[in-house]
C-alpha cells in the first residue's frame, strides 16, 4: 500500500462550525496530514477564540465569519476561500443545531430553523463548493450525519427529519457527482463525549447508565474516535467509496440490547 494513500498535502479543506468539539477534532486531523484548514462558524467570538485553539496546536488556520443558510454570503465566501487560499478540494458540513422540545410542543419556527442548519446548509454549501471540484478535477464531501439518521427518539423529531434528510442527500449528490470524480459520503456519530454532554455523563445520571447499557463498547465515543474515519474519508484511501454513511457508535446501531437476566 502507498505509504502516503492517507496524505492531504497540497489540498485545502473546509470544516464548517470547526470552532469546537467533533468539527475542530476533525479539523485538526486534516491539517496534521498536511492539509490548509479553513473553518467558518457565524459568531465572531467563537472564530477568534478557535484561531488561537489551532496557533497553539502549530496549526495556521483561516478562520471565516458567514452562516451556512445564507446561500448569498455561502457564494461570496466560497469565492474569497478561493481567491485567499485555493480552491476548496474537501469540504466537511459540521455546522448543525438540535433542539429537544416534544413534537407536540415544538413550533414550526423551531422546526424548520433545524432543517434550515442541519439539512439546507450542507445543501447550500456542497452546491458552493462543486463547480471549483468539478473544474479541478474531483474532490471529497463529507456530511456529519447522526444515529439519528436511522433512528428516532423522544424529543429530536426536527433532528432527526433533518439528518435523516441529510442522509439521503448525501446519497443523491454521490450519484449525481461521481462522474466528475467527487465522492460524497457520511460520518454518523454515535453519542460522544463533549462538553456539552458533561452533564449527562455524570455517574449515576440515568441518561449514562443508559448509553453505557445500549453501547457494545460500553463507553462514550471521544472526538478523537472521529478522527480516523474523517481522515479516510477525505484522502485518496476513499476514492472509489462513494455514497456512504460510516456510523462510528461503538455498535449500537447493530445492537438489540442485552437478555435479561
Amino acid at each position: 500500500m502507498n505509504k502516503d494513500i492517507f496524505r492531504l498535502d497540497g489540498k485545502v479543506a473546509l470544516v464548517t462550525g470547526a470552532s469546537y468539539g467533533i468539527g475542530m477534532a476533525m479539523a485538526k486531523t486534516l491539517a496534521r496530514a498536511g492539509a490548509t484548514l479553513v473553518f467558518n462558524d457565524r459568531n465572531p467570538e467563537k472564530v477568534a477564540t478557535a484561531l488561537d485553539d489551532y496557533r497553539r496546536d502549530g496549526i495556521d488556520a483561516h478562520g471565516y465569519i458567514f452562516d451556512v443558510t445564507d446561500e448569498k454570503s455561502v457564494r461570496e465566501h466560497i469565492e474569497k476561500i478561493t481567491t485567499q487560499v485555493g480552491v476548496i478540494d474537501i469540504l466537511v458540513n459540521n455546522a448543525g443545531i438540535i433542539k429537544r422540545i416534544p413534537a407536540l410542543e415544538m413550533d414550526a419556527a423551531d422546526f424548520r430553523e433545524v432543517i434550515d442548519i442541519d439539512l439546507t446548509g450542507p445543501f447550500i454549501m456542497s452546491k458552493a463548493v462543486a463547480p471549483g471540484m468539478i473544474k479541478k478535477g474531483g474532490g471529497k464531501i463529507i456530511n456529519i450525519c447522526s444515529m439519528m439518521s436511522e433512528l428516532g427518539r423522544e424529543t429530536v423529531s426536527a433532528y432527526a427529519s433533518a439528518k435523516g434528510g441529510l442522509k439521503m442527500l448525501t446519497r443523491n449528490l454521490a450519484c449525481e457527482w461521481a462522474e466528475y470524480n467527487i465522492q460524497v459520503n457520511g460520518i454518523g456519530p454515535g453519542y460522544i463525549a463533549t462538553p456539552q454532554t458533561a452533564p449527562l455523563r455524570a455517574e449515576g445520571h440515568p441518561f449514562n447508565s443508559f448509553i453505557i447499557g445500549r453501547t457494545p463498547a460500553a463507553r462514550w465515543g471521544t472526538p478523537e474516535d472521529l478522527q480516523g474515519p474523517a481522515l479516510f474519508l477525505a484522502s485518496p484511501a476513499s476514492d472509489f467509496v462513494n455514497g456512504h454513511i460510516l456510523y462510528v457508535d461503538g455498535g449500537i446501531l447493530a445492537y438489540i440490547g442485552k437478555q435479561p437476566k
